[in-house]
């Protein structure tokens, strides 16, 4: 998860200046699956209920490392960023 992060990291300025078509397909998944990794750690929160309106709910640690072997292993990539 990590490694995918700063890879994503390492894109953004190449992004900002030339945009996505100008990466290598492994490149374009790379940042897919972070900006999914992004999403899935911005779960809702118990104390940002009042806030946002949204539910907070609890995720156990076994069903987090779960989700995030899954989406670096590629296994959501038919899954658009908003599903996360």
């Amino acid at each position: 998860v990590q490694q995918t992060l700063q890879r994503y990291k390492e894109l953004r300025d190449i992004i900002a200046i030339l945009g996505m078509d100008e990466l290598s397909p492994e490149d374009k998944l790379a940042v897919g699956r972070a900006r999914k990794i992004q999403r899935f750690l911005s779960q809702p929160f118990h104390v940002a209920e009042v806030f946002t309106g949204a539910p907070g709910k609890y995720v156990p640690l076994k069903e987090t490392i779960k989700g995030f072997k899954a989406i670096v292993a590629g296994e959501y990539d038919h899954l658009p960023e908003q599903a996360f």
